[in-house]
């Protein structure tokens, strides 16, 4: 079965415009002009069609592959609430992965929570895109954000 690929980094909102999915693996040109490419691919597991976390690739388009790293699902906590709502154990094929075997109508990665992995990207491509996402980025909705409230008036007693 496939992977959704597509569908899961249209998931994860990366704000480059030049990028495609092609396969299971997302190109992106995060820099118009500039040499460097950023490729992101599924990392397997020991067990065969699952998948555990996101391989960043920094690729300059003569020298091949520069720098890459290796983000985990567990790491990042992309799996956590399902995991958590079905009773994972740490200790199975299932923890913190997804793989090719799901229920119809669902993507393969059905209840991940992208937003940590995104951070880690995010954090990454700053090292090797500076501005990248500064001057693509889409409107993120406000998080909350804890406001200082001003203090009650002291009174005195006599």
């Amino acid at each position: 079965m496939s992977l959704q690929a597509p569908e899961f980094f249209a998931e994860l909102s990366l704000p480059f415009h030049d990028s495609t999915a092609v396969g299971n693996t997302y190109y992106a040109t995060p820099v118009a002009g500039a040499p460097l490419r950023l490729r992101i691919g599924f990392t397997g597991t020991i067990y065969a069609d699952t998948y555990g976390g996101l391989r960043l690739a920094v690729i300059h388009a003569d020298r091949g592959e520069i720098d890459a790293v290796a983000l985990s699902f567990v790491d990042h906590g992309t799996f956590h609430r399902r995991d958590e709502a079905q009773r994972t154990s740490a200790n199975t094929k299932r923890y913190g992965t997804f793989d090719t075997y799901h229920c119809p109508g669902q993507p393969p990665w059905e209840g991940a929570v992208t937003s940590g992995l995104r951070d880690a990207i995010e954090q990454y491509t700053a090292i090797w895109f500076p501005g990248a996402w500064t001057t693509s980025a889409p409107s993120r909705a406000p998080g909350r954000t804890a406001h200082k409230a001003p203090a009650p008036p002291t009174t005195r007693t006599r």
